[in-house]
């Protein structure tokens, strides 16, 4: 258990590390695009710059000239403003290209990691780490989930309890015998079958039960969880 606590531990720590290195990449590109972006926009002044001086080298004296130099430089102001305005258009657009790219690894990762969690849980199924019996209460704890169960289901999961603590596998007529208090021998083997059916029908979740109680071919029945979470009081 330790074992697979670690490495499901080391799992989740490479899972985070690959999301923020890839997250890390996503931004250290986009902000060297946008760098370069930027660096290669024409100047906004530049227009403005060449009427300048235009109207600093030439010799204008008639108005129409005076009056055409100064539609250009309001052409350059315009030119200026638009370039401005291209420019935070083009920095909203890299920003949300950001969050959409690092949504979409996010989402990624998430899915990865419940498409591994999904297969884990097909290979193993529900898996149990703890499983308490009290008897005074009638009442099984299983992975913290309470289970209200009659007095005979209890007997019987106290019985499959206890051999599970011992590695045995007892069959319907041993269950029936310890029980009852009688021999194996005298016992009926579907005695014992309909306490394990008895107790899966009162424990009510047929994958559950399924999965706790154990039918193992021409042996017996046994718990299917490892002894060493098992605990009776």
């Amino acid at each position: 258990m330790q074992a697979t606590s670690s490495s499901a531990i080391e799992a989740r720590q490479a899972g985070s590390r690959v999301v923020i290195a890839g997250v890390s990449a996503i931004v250290l590109i986009l902000a060297i695009a946008a760098v370069v972006l930027f660096l290669n926009l024409p100047d906004a002044n530049a227009f403005n710059a060449r009427v300048e001086r235009l109207f600093v080298e030439s010799d204008l004296t008639s108005q129409s000239e005076i009056k055409l130099l100064e539609i250009l430089a309001q052409s350059g102001t315009a030119f200026s403003e638009t370039l401005d305005s291209y420019r935070f258009v083009i920095f909203v657009l890299l920003v949300f290209a950001t969050a959409l790219l690092i949504a979409a690894v996010a989402f990624l990762v998430m899915l990865i990691a419940m498409n591994r969690r999904m297969g884990q849980i097909e290979r193993k199924g529900i898996e149990v780490n703890s499983l308490l019996i009290s008897r005074d209460q009638n009442t099984v704890y299983l992975n913290n989930f309470e289970f209200k169960l009659t007095e005979a289901a209890i007997e019987t999961l106290s019985v499959l309890a206890e051999a599970r603590m011992d590695d045995e596998v007892l069959s319907g007529a041993e269950i029936e015998g310890v029980i009852s208090g009688r021999d194996a021998s005298d016992c009926d083997e579907a005695a014992g079958a309909t306490r394990i059916k008895r107790l899966r029908d009162t424990l009510g979740n047929q994958m559950m039960s399924e999965l706790l109680v154990k039918n193992i071919a021409r042996r017996g029945y046994m718990l299917a969880v490892d002894k060493d979470i098992i605990q009776m009081v």
